[in-house]
């Protein structure tokens, strides 16, 4: 599968972007948050890309790291417009979050709505090491 980022002008350009957008005109928000020990350690630097595949392309909407509070916290993502007046359940958009942590893999889905801030929690097994008599996560 080919893999394009969302920044790229000649990605834009195409025809399927153009469909993309069209379908997904809103804005959702989504906040990552990354911790170990039911969320008393935050885990900064975790490796994280957040995609979509469109018509076999994968689409990098952000590739970067958590910072020291274990958090990205502002990714704005497209998503359809929230209609006020439909009584069914709002349209979203989802989208694929892969983190590596430790050589491990972790993959989420994640729905986007627009107008809405999605937090998706990224909980992970510290690996144990003992450096001079203390113990610590890594």
């Amino acid at each position: 599968m080919n893999s394009v980022n969302i920044n790229d002008e000649n990605f834009k350009n195409t025809e399927m972007y153009k469909d993309f957008i069209k379908d997904n005109p809103g804005e959702g928000r989504l906040l990552i948050r990354a911790f170990a020990a039911n969320e008393a350690i935050p885990i900064a630097n975790l490796r994280v890309t957040v995609s979509l595949d469109i018509d076999s392309t994968k689409v990098i909407f952000f590739e970067g790291y958590t910072d020291n509070s274990g958090m990205i916290p502002r990714l704005f993502l497209p998503a359809p417009i929230y209609n006020t007046n439909n009584l069914v359940e709002p349209l979203f958009t989802t989208y694929d979050i892969f983190a590596t942590y430790n050589n491990n893999d972790l993959i989420y889905k994640v729905n986007i709505y627009d107008n809405i801030c999605v937090v998706q929690n990224i909980n992970v097994v510290p690996e144990i090491n003992e450096r001079k008599g203390n113990i610590y996560g890594s």
